[in-house]
């Protein structure tokens, strides 16, 4: 029986796993630490064998994720990159993929240091423009991985215009949600084939699990991304499940708080002279502002800006306070950091400086403190 008010995401982000523990009515669903389950007798099962082929906790899990996104199956692995490296174990030896330019840059050494030598190709396209996406498409091409809002510039595809090309094609298209999550756009809704998230950051939210999810449209490429999940046996432990569980619960709305401290960081510093740029699709100049109010129900936390110098740069970053110098994003805590000596130093230095990621360029994630606060931190930092 569904319950009311099911069709409410925020309603069925606080209902996930009430309900579920029938044996003790336990409104938060239990932890299964179990690795093995014992049998009722030859060829019998309980529906538990092994932990990696399955487990209660991480079954509401992965319950959430499709549900949530609008999926037929959702998938949970011990990190984003393994979520990711599961799903190229999907293409085969001579396989080519279409990426977004303005991405994750472990997406880019994975690729290229590991699958590379597989025989899996890639091309890095400007996927916001989707004549660009055509012109790089060849016979060999079997999908599409597209991060929008793209990390760490925040270019925003056209994501339904994106899926008619694949669907011409028979191409797969797979979106990167982390960004804006389900809470924000459901790329599936808009003609996405699989969904990804590094469960670590906005899911997650509270910078205490390492985690990733793969959500699949079709069942039946489900069942071979669950093929291949329990074939490498990438899974979060029980215990970071229940962690994800009980996160997910206040998604849409720490959601809501993120959008809200970043849009008035981001036209702060706007104002600022010592601000040559700044990245966010929130802004009304940002040439994405337009599309992400069509295919999303907010613009997120996640912001870049180019200062004047590389010196500025570090000195911003040594004199933050309240704001922490770390990588990773998406936590109740804010977070700076230097994409180009850190989360996208893998990339070579030309294609960096090509794509506008310099030693000038910090990625912002906005918390839910107090955005006056932050801003207060901001400035003091930029006046030395």
């Amino acid at each position: 029986m569904s319950k009311p008010g099911s069709n409410n995401l925020a309603t069925r982000s606080v209902q996930i796993g009430v309900g579920r523990d029938e044996q003790t009515g336990g409104i938060s669903f239990p932890i299964y630490p179990s690795a093995t389950y014992r049998h009722p007798g030859v060829g019998q099962s309980t529906g538990y064998d092994y932990t990696r082929s399955g487990n209660p906790t991480r079954d509401v899990l992965e319950e959430a994720f499709a549900q949530l996104e609008g999926g037929a199956r959702g998938l949970a692995f011990s990190s984003g990159m393994a979520a990711l490296t599961t799903l190229f174990l999907h293409f085969s030896s001579g396989d080519h993929l279409v990426v977004s330019e303005d991405l994750y840059g472990g997406t880019y050494r994975v690729l290229d240091q590991v699958f590379g030598k597989f025989g899996l190709s890639a091309s890095y396209v400007d996927t916001t423009d989707s004549a660009a996406v055509a012109a790089a498409l060849t016979p060999q091409t079997r999908a599409l991985l597209v991060e929008t809002p793209g990390n760490p510039l925040l270019g925003v595809a056209d994501i339904r215009a994106l899926a008619a090309l694949c669907q011409e094609r028979k191409l797969l298209l797979i979106v990167d949600n982390t960004f804006l999550t389900p809470a924000l756009q459901r790329p599936l809704e808009l003609g996405a084939d699989l969904v990804i998230h590094s469960a670590t950051k906005y899911l997650g939210g509270h910078s205490d699990l390492c985690a990733g999810a793969l959500i699949a449209k079709d069942e039946a490429l489900g069942e071979r991304l669950y093929f291949l999940q329990n074939s490498t046996g990438a899974i979060p432990s029980p215990q970071d499940c229940w962690l994800l569980i009980r996160s997910l619960k206040t998604l849409p709305l720490r959601m809501r708080q993120h959008c809200s401290g970043a849009q008035q960081v981001a036209e702060w510093l706007v104002r600022q002279p010592q601000v040559e740029r700044v990245y966010y699709p929130g802004l009304p100049e940002h040439p994405g502002h337009a599309l992400t109010r069509e295919q999303a129900d907010g613009v997120g936390g996640m912001l870049s800006f180019r200062l004047s110098s590389p010196q500025l740069a570090e000195q911003v970053l040594e004199r933050l306070q309240l704001i922490s110098f770390a990588e990773s994003l998406g936590g109740v805590e804010s977070l700076m950091t230097l994409p180009a000596v850190q989360t996208h130093g893998d990339i070579p230095e030309p294609e960096r400086l090509r794509l506008g990621i310099c030693n000038s360029l910090l990625r912002l994630s906005v918390g839910l403190e107090e955005p006056n606060d932050l801003i207060a931190d901001l400035q003091q930092a930029l006046r030395g």
